[in-house]
């Protein structure tokens, strides 16, 4: 496993894991649905044990062999994955086992955060709805 290039000496360099999930499904399950907050916390997790994150990836049922996963890691930019936690996984990726079992092979760790979701009331889904569907009239989240 390599060093950060960034001055934080001792860093590992993470690759944050979000789902990519329909906005329909924003009432059923938000977290699922709001990728700011799940990269927020993958970002807290990388923090705290003193690793930055260098590359966000947002996926759908994704193969475990797809080179977008793979490429950063090939290349020796990316030292470990962090997901938010496993239902993320479970979305993003076609066969969390198997992709598990990648990271084995090939000596990369896959971490999950597993913090606290956030709580999502009325206004915070609102905001989410908003970002989402208006991401080109200039709209920024907040």
């Amino acid at each position: 496993m390599g060093l950060a290039d960034d001055g934080t000496s001792g860093a590992l360099r993470v690759a944050a894991i979000a789902s990519l999930i329909p906005l329909e499904e924003l009432d059923a399950d938000p977290f699922l649905v709001d990728s700011r907050s799940q990269y927020a916390m993958c970002a807290r997790w990388a923090a705290a044990h003193g690793h930055v994150i260098t590359r966000e990836l947002l996926v759908h049922a994704l193969r475990p062999d797809h080179c977008a996963l793979w490429t950063d890691v090939d290349a020796g930019q990316i030292d470990l994955f962090v997901a938010p936690n496993r239902r993320v996984l479970d979305r993003a990726l076609r066969s969390v086992d198997d992709f598990t079992a990648e990271c084995a092979r090939r000596g990369v760790r896959v971490e999950v955060a597993g913090l606290d979701e956030p709580r999502y009331d009325a206004e915070m889904k609102a905001r989410v709805h908003r970002r989402l569907s208006m991401p080109t009239a200039g709209y920024d989240g907040r």
